[in-house]
């Protein structure tokens, strides 16, 4: 097999140091609200079945795939991409442009976090009050207050208003604390790492055993874990766990793959996605037991005096969690500044790791477009990321950033982002070199099973979220314009700027670069062409199937009738799928490369077949009883939930510890230790 490391390439000091930047870039502000409040939304407990679930079937393959092909190119997304064909590299190109989107806002929040470990700091020195501090409700509209009003000035509405001058400092220390992270390349990273990702997982070992000394705090955890199991027969629970699992790991934004492009040419791949991808379900589980064991001793604080708060109350989603409800939750415990401390402390070393490895995929990126140097590229990120940070440390900036983040992190970008990127490279590309060249590197083997999940599973996954997303949108009211006809002007910007996106990606890679990776040779692509017929006929029946999908949606049918051409559309497209998929197959396997035609034709039955699914999905919700079920209040955990919290930790043990044995087997043997078998093409 032909290998790309022929480059040398700055590279990570340590494996360790790899891990834990991977880990870090992948644990994140989210971890702490978005998994808890989502678990404890749909299901409690329960919902934990379709995160699993997910994480197997879909977070460990990406993350193992963007690692291959990082690796196995040595470069960023941009250009690792383009090294499987030139077309490829808008691709790259757009997970890329996505993570400046976020980059502009992520940083925002981080100051948020800043500017209440000051608050804390202070409240040491001042005899350890905080200036959010209140009992039962007073205390919850203290916080809101406190945050909305005293800190950010929030006005309602899509109007800016005036900057807040008391987040721009804080702001300029977020974007210096980043410059001075990754200013000297990843060697550096690799050694901040020790301290940026151990330091959190500390904080959240103090605060969850703080918090689950709490008298009350088994509330808490009943809401948190008692399994509501009437929700997995809902679909959108299991479309809030996979987006959950592929948000949560930092897929997509070519993070990982520029990570992987400065690993050492005989690091391991499938082991260390496997590890990372672990350690953040854990880390998000451990958060969510820290954040409603304390909200759970709040409750019973205030359940004593005349203004008893539920842990409802304040079980907010979003930046609201942490600015509101948590706050408010810490003002109620003994030496409550120490407690605050810890907890931003903890907010602060979670997103730093986050926000700096988005701006690394940039900075790669660019770097290796133009070969300018690291040293004048980072300066002028760093102030037009503050520029950009400035609209949301507005007034009304809060609002927008909200907004623009349900886009761009939601099922119209990174989503689509990443069922672009599974396409690409296991429609168009030689999944299989990827697949051999992990193996040759990697503690333990990936089968056939990976190839399949790449090119099929994966897409008709996320392809079905991101239509039923769509159709929702479409035929659903108030997404663009109110029910009275008004423009909703923040919605109609956060779609302009995910449409935007690719544009922007098409121009950077239509942008000559250096001449020295303008393009690569592939032998593959000399070899007569098989399939054809196979092909054109997978193709034309696509085709077909895609014209019935869009007459199903505009043209007026019976139900009868609508139904019929439903399961049509759907068991066609997963015949075609099927098809096309033998024909890459057998042609990869032969001195020949597939059929064009048998490729595209099997990009369109997975959208085929994945829009079929989402109508089918969207009929079961509409369908459904509108009353929600609730978990029973408890003082005390349930014997199901004690049973999920063995099978929680010993997945998490159990998993940690079969990587870590066979990397530790992996270190006894000499070499790498599975040679690449060029002449077994059906490993």
């Amino acid at each position: 097999m032909a290998e790309l490391l022929e480059e040398q390439r700055e590279s990570w000091g340590t494996r360790g140091g790899f891990i834990l930047a991977a880990i870090g870039s992948a644990v994140g502000l989210g971890n702490l609200w978005g998994f808890p409040y989502k678990l404890y939304s749909y299901g409690g407990g329960a919902f934990l079945i379709p995160y699993i679930i997910a994480l197997f079937l879909v977070g460990i393959p990406i993350m193992i795939l963007e690692f291959s092909i990082g690796h196995y190119t040595q470069r960023a997304a941009p250009d690792a991409f383009k090294r499987g064909h030139k077309r490829f590299e808008m691709v790259g190109w757009w997970g890329i442009v996505l993570a400046f989107v976020i980059i502009t806002y992520y940083p925002v929040i981080l100051a948020y976090c800043f500017s209440f470990l000051w608050y804390s700091i202070v409240g040491i020195f001042t005899g350890g009050e905080l200036p959010w501090a209140g009992e039962g409700i007073v205390g919850v509209e203290n916080a809101k207050l406190f945050f909305n009003e005293t800190y950010l000035g929030k006005i309602d509405g899509p109007n800016l208003g005036s900057i807040r001058w008391n987040i721009v400092w804080p702001l300029i220390i977020t974007w210096v604390t980043m410059y001075f992270c990754i200013f000297k390349g990843v060697k550096l990273v690799g050694k901040i790492v020790w301290l940026t990702v151990p330091l959190p997982w500390l904080m959240l070992l103090i605060l969850t055993v703080r918090g689950l000394t709490l008298e009350g705090s088994m509330q808490g955890l009943a809401y948190y874990l008692d399994p509501v199991w009437s929700e997995l027969a809902k679909p959108i629970t299991w479309r809030y766990a996979f987006g959950q699992v592929f948000f949560s790991l930092s897929l997509a934004y070519g993070v990982m793959i520029t990570y992987a492009s400065f690993l050492h040419s005989k690091s391991d791949i499938n082991n260390n996605a496997a590890i990372i991808s672990i350690a953040d379900f854990a880390t998000s589980f451990v958060a969510g037991l820290a954040v409603f064991a304390t909200l759970g001793g709040m409750a019973y604080v205030t359940q004593l005096g005349d203004n008893p708060v539920a842990v409802e109350a304040v079980a907010e989603t979003g930046p609201s969690l942490a600015f509101v409800a948590f706050p408010y939750a810490l003002a109620q415990l003994p030496y409550s500044a120490w407690f605050s401390f810890v907890f931003f402390f903890a907010l602060v070393t979670l997103g730093v790791d986050s926000a700096f490895s988005m701006t690394e995929s940039i900075l790669a990126s660019i770097v290796d477009k133009t070969g300018w140097r690291r040293c004048i590229v980072l300066p002028v990120m760093t102030v037009v990321g503050f520029l950009f940070g400035m609209i949301y440390i507005t007034q009304g900036g809060f609002n927008w950033l909200g907004t623009i983040d349900g886009f761009v992190n939601g099922t119209w970008g990174i989503a689509f982002m990443g069922l672009l990127e599974c396409v690409v490279l296991g429609w168009l590309w030689r999944i299989k070199t990827l697949r051999r060249h992990a193996n040759s590197r990697s503690d333990w083997r990936l089968g056939p099973w990976w190839d399949y999940s790449i090119r099929m599973v994966i897409p008709v996954v996320l392809g079905a979220l991101f239509f039923w997303q769509l159709f929702d949108d479409i035929f659903g009211d108030g997404f663009l314009r109110t029910p009275e006809g008004e423009w909703i002007l923040t919605n109609c910007v956060g779609l302009s700027i995910v449409a935007l996106v690719p544009v922007i990606a098409v121009i950077l890679s239509i942008i000559k670069g250096r001449n020295d990776i303008e393009g690569q040779e592939h032998p593959e692509n000399n070899l007569p062409i098989g399939g054809r017929r196979e092909g054109a006929i997978a193709f034309i029946t696509a085709s077909i199937i895609a014209a019935l999908l869009v007459l199903w949606l505009t043209v007026p049918i019976s139900d009868a009738v609508k139904q019929v051409i439903l399961w049509l559309m759907l068991s066609g497209g997963v015949i075609v799928m099927l098809l096309s998929n033998y024909v890459l197959d057998k042609h990869h396997r032969s001195t020949s490369q597939a059929s064009w035609l048998a490729r595209w034709a099997g990009i369109i039955a997975t959208m085929d077949t994945s829009a079929a699914i989402a109508i089918i999905l969207m009929g079961l919700v509409q369908t459904e009883e509108a009353e929600v079920t609730t978990a029973p209040i408890r003082d005390t955990l349930s014997g199901v939930s004690y049973i999920i919290l063995a099978v929680v930790f010993l997945i998490i043990i159990g998993g940690l510890g079969w990587c870590f044995y066979r990397a530790l087997a992996a270190a006894k043997d000499t070499g790498i230790q599975h040679p690449d078998e060029i002449g077994d093409e059906s490993a």
